[in-house]
């Protein structure tokens, strides 16, 4: 029986970049499970390879070897995940339930965000192996599926997060902010909401800049490909490379975006801060108590995967 679980809510934990790279996002489904927010956990953790099989498909359009290859990676990557990842994050999670109940610091804050990111490179190198082998093998016709599918997931983020009008703007990433917020404390109350808002004001994010980032990196990732599959290294060359590769995708090669980061991370960090500082004792338990939910559905999916 495949266990279907809540979505935890991201708003206390920092998110420097929403990711446009289709390994990062890959990586970010698997994390997402237990720690962050995303649909797809709704529809069952045991479903996660063959959803990102499909998705994936999407980009790059798998030949029949490709498809062979990528499933079992897939397949083996989820049974992996579950047994090495998924009681780390249920420690995780008793942790963060015991301190709910305490106040916090901005300090304490970005070092969540930073745990948690931490924990994106295991799987990344872990399905490195699996990347190389279809990354070497993409055509000429691949490349440019994926390049096309950037576009079209460029389209959707300037519709989502550029509109022209910054009342709109400001807006939708209150509500974002609120209902994100909500989902681990239950209902904010006015002064708290009034908090959100003043933070989405004062905030260095800036939804161009992030555009601008996420097309760099689309073209970073498209040269990449690109350059392994005309050069066509021995593999263990070509895992060395992409295994580099890898380990900029949380941390971008551009210094000004890195300081851009920074600057939002450390925003983020204090606004979780001074909303969890200011939550009533009936919202810190609510928070304990789907904090607890979520460890209980990590250790039933750990359990599904020992049976």
């Amino acid at each position: 029986m495949t266990t279907t679980f809540k979505t935890m809510p991201t708003f206390a934990l920092p998110r420097p970049w929403r990711r446009s790279s289709i390994i990062a996002a890959l990586v970010v489904a698997l994390v997402a499970v237990a720690l962050a927010g995303c649909s797809l956990v709704q529809l069952g953790y045991g479903q996660l390879d063959a959803l990102l099989f499909r998705w994936l498909d999407g980009y790059v359009e798998f030949d029949d070897a490709q498809s062979l290859r990528a499933r079992s990676a897939l397949d083996e990557a989820l049974a992996w995940h579950r047994r090495t990842q998924l009681p780390d994050y249920a420690q995780l999670l008793a942790r963060a339930e015991a301190e709910v109940g305490a106040d916090t610091t901005p300090a304490r804050m970005c070092e969540w965000s930073d745990e948690i990111r931490g924990r994106l490179d295991p799987i990344l190198q872990h399905l490195a192996p699996a990347i190389t082998d279809v990354a070497l093998t993409l055509s000429p016709a691949q490349l440019a599926s994926i390049e096309k599918r950037f576009a079209e997931t460029n389209d959707e983020f300037r519709d989502r997060y550029l509109q022209r009008s910054l009342q709109r703007r400001e807006r939708a990433t209150v509500k974002r902010e609120i209902e994100q917020a909500e989902m681990l404390y239950g209902k904010l109350d006015e002064a708290q909401r009034a908090l959100v808002v003043e933070s989405v004001r004062s905030s260095p994010y800036s939804a161009e800049v992030v555009d601008a980032e996420r097309r760099n990196r689309q073209r970073d990732t498209v040269a990449f490909l690109r350059r392994l599959r005309e050069s066509q290294p021995a593999r263990d060359d070509a895992l060395a490379q992409v295994r580099t590769f890898l380990r900029t995708v949380d941390h971008s090669p551009r210094d000004a975006y890195r300081a851009y980061v920074a600057r939002y991370v450390a925003h983020n960090c204090e606004l979780a801060s001074a909303l969890h500082n200011s939550t009533s004792a009936a919202q810190r338990g609510e928070a304990a108590k789907r904090l607890a939910g979520y460890r209980g559905d990590v250790r039933a999916l750990v359990g599904e995967g020992a049976g």
